[in-house]
């Protein structure tokens, strides 16, 4: 007799679902867009918010599982990409932000699961002098 138990979670596809058409509505009102990485990544059991302020962005994940050395983070001022492979777990997240940040104000922290990345924004628009 097998003690393993194969049974589906019922709720996985309703979450799937869920999930599809909650980043369908965002995507429509030009809000934020998560997209998910698969089963093994942000898509099947990680959270990922966004904070905004009027200086500044912060994207908080929750990606257990892994080392603070396992996480490879990139921006190119609109989108944030949250990478980590560690043997049990991996996560490749695609984050579009709300608004334009200054890649190179990036300030990271992770602890306890919770990492979290905080952005100044990006100037909107700069004086030009004509000479």
């Amino acid at each position: 007799m097998s003690s393993r138990d194969d049974r589906r979670d019922p709720f996985d596809e309703l979450f799937r679902e869920l999930e599809r058409v909650m980043n369908q509505m965002m995507r429509g009102s030009g809000d934020v867009t998560v997209s998910t990485g698969g089963d093994a990544g942000f898509g099947s059991d990680t959270h990922v918010d966004i904070h905004e302020s009027d200086d500044e962005i912060r994207v908080i994940a929750d990606i257990p599982g892994v080392s603070k050395h396992d996480i490879h983070l990139q921006c190119d001022g609109r989108i944030v990409t949250i990478s980590a492979d560690s043997d049990h777990r991996t996560y490749d997240e695609r984050v579009e932000l709300p608004g334009r940040v200054d890649e190179t104000s990036a300030t990271a922290s992770y602890n306890n699961g919770v990492l979290e990345i905080v952005f100044e924004r990006a100037d909107r628009s700069s004086d030009i002098s004509v000479e």
